[in-house]
């Protein structure tokens, strides 16, 4: 199949990109932390109908898309507008309400999920898997890989299929970033799932730690295992994100399938973006790519816990919304969103700060969506 048609850049990233394409990712993958604090969320959610003003953006030459085929609106809603503004009123009293986010935090912090072991990760074979001895995949929720097809002659990946309302279909697989001797069972797990879009976001390396092991080649082919992976396009979108189409081969059959990886440059371990306008973005695209499939979606950050729990809650969340699907107390109970997200796989959200961002996040698109609508 063609690969995906590639996003628009803005005019001032479309000549750095196609001079020197590699050198500039590589300067914006390794991320420093910014300098100075972000404004408080809380007051984030006063500015949300300002941020929403999409100015148009010119497209390069060399881009193979135009801009309509990357809108930057919400996606379509099946939310009305009186149940919209119930949605909005309810998470903007919830954000200013401190002392009720403080007790419903302490609340999840204390949560346990039950089944809860995770025997099999923690093996000697496969301790070696995990980046994290906090965040390994349960017994009861794990991917499995097929071990004929294995480097390693092992099932074991620390990655966790995560059902929303469909308990045979994961709408999403979360898992940590790959370590070096990872990297194949990885795309063994991107094959053996279908798997078309992986969401990466974390930078490979971080103050000088390593965050995650650059799992793709930077031109041309590599060989993992027997699966060959090829990297046909590199675009910069915005200094925040970036997008990669790869072809992923398997040797053994020759069979081949597009991939597209969608990476967020800029979001720190353990804390949130600065603001989530650029997530909501990154979540757009993301999901106008993958719209009409039926595979899951690959997610991971370093651990696979922090970042991948919040990115996965805020569209879960946004999902059911815009589908209309449920009744609007189940809709607005995002904590029990995150205990559903925690029994499938641990330490989904780690700080406070990341589920503050979620609910905001969840409140900006809700109120984009609004403005979208007919009044």
């Amino acid at each position: 199949p063609p690969p995906p048609a590639a996003p628009p850049e803005s005019p001032g990233q479309a000549s750095k990109h196609f001079n020197n394409p590699h050198e500039l990712c590589r300067q914006r993958m390794a991320v420093k932390p910014p300098a100075e604090r972000p404004e408080p969320i809380s007051s984030r959610i006063n500015s949300v109908s300002s941020q929403f003003s999409d100015g148009g953006q010119a497209v390069s030459p060399s881009a193979r898309s135009s801009i309509s085929s990357w809108s930057e609106e919400p996606a379509h809603s099946n939310m009305d507008i009186s149940t919209g503004h119930m949605i909005l009123s309810y998470m903007e009293d919830h954000l200013k309400n401190k002392d009720r986010l403080e007790k419903e935090w302490e609340a999840l912090c204390a949560y346990q999920a039950e089944p809860n072991a995770c025997t099999i990760g923690l093996k000697d074979g496969n301790a070696k898997k995990n980046r994290s001895t906090a965040v390994v995949a349960y017994d009861h929720s794990r991917i499995t890989l097929k071990v004929e097809n294995s480097q390693g002659n092992s099932d074991y990946i620390n990655a966790s299929p995560i059902m929303d309302h469909d308990p045979r279909n994961p709408a999403y697989i979360a898992t940590q970033g790959p370590l070096p001797s990872t990297v194949a069972d990885f795309w063994q797990m991107v094959w053996e799932n279908g798997c078309v879009v992986i969401v990466m976001l974390t930078p490979l390396v971080e103050s000088g730690v390593k965050q995650c092991y650059h799992y793709w080649p930077d031109e041309g082919s590599n060989l993992y295992h027997i699966y060959e992976v090829n990297l046909v396009s590199e675009h910069i979108w915005c200094d925040d994100f970036l997008v990669r189409s790869f072809y992923l081969k398997n040797m053994q059959t020759n069979e081949t399938r597009t991939v597209t990886q969608f990476h967020f440059l800029t979001w720190l371990n353990q804390n949130v973006p600065e603001t989530s306008r650029t997530l909501l973005d990154f979540r757009r695209k993301v999901n106008k790519c993958y719209r009409g499939r039926s595979c899951p979606i690959i997610v991971h950050c370093s651990d696979g816990a922090g970042r991948t729990g919040t990115y996965i809650l805020i569209d879960m969340v946004l999902n059911k919304m815009a589908k209309g699907r449920r009744s609007l107390s189940r809709l607005i109970d995002i904590a029990a969103t995150l205990e559903h997200l925690r029994d499938q796989r641990p330490g989904m959200v780690q700080t406070k700060d990341q589920f503050e961002f979620a609910l905001t996040a969840v409140a900006e698109e809700v109120n984009a969506i609004l403005k979208a609508l007919p009044q």
